[in-house]
């Protein structure tokens, strides 16, 4: 089992509506997470800088991060391109975190 984590930002005001659409999460789409080794991810708000901050428990090599071309993860970030830092092809900003302690 590994732990990922990484950081997005949010665009600013838009703390509710991000929180209403994970609460709503697609059923294909918690599907596919699981079916992909996903088995816990946790997203914290620091509402001060708009950081996003995400945490996933995997197993296997990859992570949410790895299914760029299918079609469920493709259609979730054009949903959510409107109220955070995406790339072109519409995937949020994403940037990797270094873990630097665990305590288990």
């Amino acid at each position: 089992m590994q732990r990922l984590a990484f950081k997005m930002k949010l665009n600013k005001g838009q703390k509710e509506a991000y929180k209403k659409r994970h609460n709503e999460l697609w059923p294909e789409l918690k599907q596919l997470l699981k079916e992909n080794g996903v088995s816990e991810y946790s997203i914290f708000l620091d509402e001060e800088t708009s950081t996003l901050f995400a945490f996933q428990k995997v197993s296997g090599d990859g992570g949410s991060q790895d299914l760029a071309d299918n079609p469920i993860v493709q259609k979730w970030w054009a949903f959510m391109a409107d109220i955070m830092e995406v790339n072109p092809d519409n995937s949020p900003i994403s940037i990797p975190l270094e873990e630097v302690f665990y305590m288990p």
